[in-house]
């Protein structure tokens, strides 16, 4: 530790998730160093209750009205002070506070886009849980980044893994630094080695139990078709000034090694740990120095031995598809996104199978011509006809 430090105020957007839990869990266990200004939720609001209880924030958001009323008055019946606030409009406010030093954005999907941004553009330190910022948006979002001072530190395992092992400055090009290859690796899923015709029979429940890692929904089914890679393969593009080109997938079934950056000397530098999203939590909120995460060291004689296959982009093709999103460019990987968010609901639903959740998107990427995505308007406007492509579509089947 280098020394006395000033408490730092921490909002969490997303607070009730997976990522927002575990985000608690580690500022909790160092209070000399982290206060929680604001928490902000969906629509879980008991879960949001129950956080302030515990963290006892200064602000706390939902989406809608008549939660934010019945949160309101529970907790001045516990006697907080915590003011609750509703709506997008406080969402931003709350991630461009004075009073936060450090934004989690944990808020999943392209509802996470408008909130990360307004913190970036208060120059906060960002902890990016939220891809789908970078993938919609990833030009403009990273520009917001240079020209507000902002400080951007990723926390899915695999970007944090590649930042590690990256050198400290490695803006300008991979090759400048001596880098040839980013090796992001994924677990394969719940469904790793299924034939394209066992996938047809997949359910929700199947889907939403990932083999490693505790997820949400919507992430879990990410996982399962092998999308979220792909969004992680675009968010890596510009986080790391990468070409789609630069970027192999690796199937590591353990999740033990969580990602790798090859070097021109014939190097291969890699960081390894637990899956427990604490641990790049963690290196987010105290960068540069480490501090406790609660989590149980690597056991490599427990681990005994590391996998590594290719990813099967034929029975998984949403990997394929973001990829090729990615060349394309401009609101490519927004329509990708919005397109796999409609298409993950109806399956969840039960309105889509498995298979056809690549399909859906395939069809709509294959419909919507691809625009320059200059400014903020555009990729909204390309992500809400993505939408209303994919459920006409779903309409139709």
């Amino acid at each position: 530790m280098s020394g006395p430090f000033r408490q730092q105020g921490v909002t969490v957007l997303g607070a009730t998730g997976s990522i927002g839990t575990s985000t608690l869990d580690v500022v909790a266990r160092h209070p000399e160093r982290y206060r929680v200004h604001a928490l902000t939720a969906h629509r879980s609001r008991e879960a949001l209750l129950a956080q302030c209880l515990r963290h006892r924030p200064s602000l706390a958001v939902l989406d809608e009205e008549h939660d934010a009323a019945w949160l309101r008055e529970r907790l001045a019946g516990a006697g907080l002070a915590t003011e609750v606030r509703a709506g997008e409009a406080a969402l931003v406010e709350v991630a461009s506070a004075a009073e936060a030093d450090v934004v989690m954005a944990a808020i999943v999907g392209a509802a996470g886009l408008l909130p990360t941004l307004a913190a970036v553009r208060a120059g906060k330190r960002v902890l990016l849980a939220n891809k789908e910022a970078l993938v919609m948006s990833g030009a403009l979002f990273m520009d917001a980044v240079a020209r507000h001072g902002a400080t951007l530190l990723p926390i899915d395992s695999e970007h944090n893994a590649i930042y590690q092992c990256l050198p400290p400055e490695h803006r300008g090009g991979l090759s400048r630094h001596g880098v040839t290859q980013l090796l992001l690796t994924a677990s394969g899923g719940p469904f790793r080695g299924w034939s394209s015709e066992r996938l047809a029979t997949v359910t929700p429940a199947q889907a939403c139990a990932h083999p490693n890692w505790s997820m949400g929904r919507k992430i879990s089914v990410d996982s399962a078709t092998l999308m979220n890679k792909g969004l992680e393969l675009i968010e890596a593009c510009w986080l790391f000034d990468a070409r789609p080109e630069q970027i192999q997938v690796v199937v590591h079934p353990q999740s033990v090694i969580h990602s790798m950056a090859a070097y021109s000397d014939g190097s291969v530098l890699a960081q390894l740990g637990n899956p427990d999203m604490r641990t790049p939590i963690a290196y987010g909120l105290a960068w540069p120095e480490r501090i406790a995460a609660g989590v149980e060291a690597l056991d490599l004689f427990r681990v005994a031995r590391l996998d590594f296959e290719a990813p099967d982009e034929v029975a998984f093709p949403c990997l394929r598809l973001a990829r090729e999103a990615m060349q394309a460019g401009g609101t490519a990987p927004a329509v990708l996104n919005g397109a796999n968010e409609v298409a993950v609901d109806a399956f969840l639903a039960g309105r889509l199978s498995f298979p056809g959740i690549g399909e859906l998107v395939a069809e709509v990427l294959e419909a919507l011509p691809v625009e320059a995505g200059g400014d903020l308007e555009t990729i909204l406007g390309a992500d809400a006809r993505a939408r209303q492509a994919a459920r006409e579509r779903l309409q139709g089947r």
